[in-house]
């Protein structure tokens, strides 16, 4: 069973060897997880998984392999033939036909009659209400109606299934997946250079052992500035009313920002950078802070990371006058060169599903301001941007 969950893990693209697999069967053999699904989980995560931009898939991939295992038992060890499971109709029911239709009373009731027809059924079966098929009424298959069943395979219809077997469910890549703030710190990662300065808080092993050798065995701590990441971070983060579908995307992206940079600083603006920026959404009005003078207090050794949906009107970008609350003296399309020419490592992180971005005028103007440095707010697009910014 384990050789089949190592090639699994390997097919889901977490970077495994036969050595550490070797570790974890010693590992096993020893005791350090036994008769317990979480302790195996978390022994071979930390001996398999080296580096942690690859949990996810880790995780994954181990869910789609004992999630149906607890469930099934053996069952996941026969093998449906696709054709069962293709769909070819759906049959109509009327209300008072779908509301004779009885379910079979519990998980393990289903479980049971589930491994019960496995064996008894020969053949495709579809349109009826026994067998695993499609398009009929029985509680297992897809593409049909029951009020409590197992799906198997296909797309979910009516959102009555209590459990789903469907080992297509994994297949996606990691960088369209929703993101999270761990996510988005292991891909903030990319962008770091780290930096000894600031208080001595850190114990210095190497150092205080040779001291207290020298020193004939009597204790000398040694002490070293904390270990932190020195690059510097210039965020502005667009608040239009477009943005509100991607605010969770942007807190998440803000919250791991935060904690990943040390010298990290932000703005907030209005679908498009004008004149002046803010801090404080809330006093936006009354406490704002000229472009200008942050082009003159940020040194150019800062990374600049826009964050918006770039989809405005054009003349918004374009035009003098063109921002929707005011009228800005300049273009919002000057004060963007402006920017993009006092700091050469700039990107532009858009939450807007890429496949749209050919299909509005102001994103193209926004990505060639930018030189063409726009990145999907996207596991994948984080990732590239992050490269781009600390080349």
């Amino acid at each position: 069973m384990l050789v089949t969950f190592f090639l699994s893990l390997k097919k889901a693209g977490v970077p495994v060897s036969v050595r550490e697999f070797l570790v974890l069967l010693e590992a096993m053999t020893r005791g350090l997880a036994f008769g317990s699904i979480d302790d195996f989980y978390r022994l071979s995560r930390t001996l398999l998984v080296k580096d942690e931009q690859y949990f996810d898939r880790f995780d994954r991939a181990f869910g789609a392999f004992f999630k149906e295992l607890e469930s099934f038992d053996d069952v996941l060890e026969a093998l449906l033939p696709e054709d069962w499971l293709r769909s070819e109709f759906e049959k109509y029911l009327t209300e008072e036909e779908k509301n004779k239709i009885q379910s079979l009373g519990g998980l393990e009731k289903l479980i049971e009659e589930f491994k019960k027809r496995l064996e008894e059924q020969q053949k495709r079966h579809s349109g009826g209400s026994k067998w695993v098929g499609t398009g009929g009424t029985s509680p297992f298959g897809n593409a049909g109606y029951h009020p409590e069943g197992i799906r198997v395979g296909g797309e979910g219809r009516q959102g009555r299934a209590v459990k789903v077997w469907d080992k297509r469910q994994f297949r996606n890549l990691d960088g369209s997946v929703e993101l999270g703030t761990r996510n988005v710190k292991v891909a903030l990662k990319r962008l770091r250079a780290f930096a000894r300065t600031g208080a001595e808080e850190e114990l210095d092993l190497d150092d205080t052992i040779q001291s207290t050798a020298r020193n004939a065995g009597m204790l000398d701590i040694k002490m070293i500035p904390e270990r932190h990441n020195a690059v510097k971070v210039l965020i502005f983060i667009d608040v239009g009313g477009s943005m509100y579908p991607y605010v969770q995307s942007c807190e998440e992206l803000f919250s791991a920002a935060r904690s990943e940079f040390k010298h990290l600083d932000y703005f907030y603006f209005h679908n498009f950078i004008y004149d002046f920026v803010w801090k404080d959404n809330r006093r936006r009005n009354s406490e704002v802070t000229a472009t200008w003078d942050v082009l003159h207090k940020y040194a150019r050794d800062y990374r600049v990371i826009f964050v918006g949906d770039a989809s405005m009107a054009p003349y918004e970008i374009a035009s003098p006058g063109g921002n929707i609350e005011y009228f800005n003296e300049e273009a919002g399309a000057t004060w963007m060169q402006r920017v993009a020419g006092t700091y050469d490592r700039l990107a532009w992180l858009n939450p807007t599903p890429e496949s749209y971005w050919e299909y509005t005028q102001s994103i193209h103007m926004v990505k060639e301001l930018v030189d063409d440095r726009m990145f999907p707010l996207t596991l994948s697009g984080l990732d590239t941007a992050m490269r781009s910014l600390a080349s």
